[in-house]
């Protein structure tokens, strides 16, 4: 999917709204354990109640991996049920040596490989540029950055005032996303940064006008989705904003995808709100 086809989905459905498959078999409904995959059934359930007020899908990679082919199974099916409409993200920080990123990069970015066709993955930059790279070669698809994370251990690296090259000191998420910007354009690179992060988005926003922002944290998490849509929002959309939890797991019951539909609901009218300022 194109930044173009990406920005025109955002203001079609007037959301930007990303429902996270964050699914473990131990919290799904228990009337599904009958299913022969539960963990697909659940999925199907929460797309068919959400594809409408979602424009993209982030299956956390471990909850799959952590279930062994089994789980690979039910990601493989997974994805090929998101509506083609729908920008896919495949979950999995990755980020190793050029020729182990090679590798991870086919894995899900080449259907011949291991069954799968993600429009993206996030990936660590620690070990810099041809780390990324690799991912950066296959047309049409995104890398997307961490660039400043919503967990308590973020400020033990990111936030941390290191000197560059060419400025004095700053912090070092701004120094990923400055130097990420020279390996690749707005219509490839996207940046992580969590909704509990919403002071910082003013800043980021600066360094990064025009990409994408994968924003996490908002819903269980906390963080305030006025606040991050105010700082991060751009005349193209701009932003994703990510919900697992709370939509996932609004009810345990036979109810599980109505109630899944109403918190969806909730976060798009939202955000139709803040698209019609723009």
């Amino acid at each position: 999917m194109t930044y173009k086809e990406l920005s025109e989905q955002i203001f079609r459905k007037k959301s930007y709204l990303c429902v996270g498959l964050d699914t473990d078999p131990h919290k799904i409904p228990p009337h599904l354990a009958n299913e022969k995959d539960p963990v697909f059934a659940f999925n199907r359930a929460i797309i068919d109640a959400t594809a409408d007020l979602a424009v993209a899908y982030k299956p956390n990679i471990a909850f799959y991996e952590a279930q062994g082919p089994r789980g690979w199974e039910s990601l493989q099916r997974t994805l090929a049920y998101i509506p083609a409409d729908c920008f896919t993200i495949a979950d999995a920080k990755r980020g190793d040596i050029g020729n182990t990123s090679n590798l991870y990069a086919r894995t899900f970015f080449d259907p011949e490989a291991a069954g799968l066709n993600f429009d993206s993955v996030t990936v660590a930059p620690y070990m810099g540029r041809d780390s990324v790279t690799p991912f950066l070669e296959y047309e049409g698809k995104w890398v997307i950055l961490l660039a400043l994370t919503s967990n308590l251990g973020s400020a033990d690296f990111q936030r941390r005032r290191v000197s560059s090259e060419s400025s004095d000191e700053q912090p070092l998420f701004e120094i990923v996303i400055k130097t990420a910007q020279t390996w690749a354009n707005s219509e490839q690179l996207m940046f992580v940064v969590g909704a509990t992060q919403a002071d910082e988005l003013g800043r980021i926003r600066e360094l990064a006008p025009d990409n994408f922002l994968l924003v996490p944290g908002v819903g269980a998490q906390g963080g305030s989705l006025a606040d991050v849509s105010r700082r991060g929002l751009t005349a193209a959309g701009g932003l994703l904003v990510n919900a697992s939890r709370s939509i996932l797991y609004a009810s345990s019951g036979t109810d599980f995808a109505d109630r899944a539909r109403a918190e969806a609901q909730a976060l798009q009218t939202e955000m139709a709100g803040y698209l019609a300022t723009i």
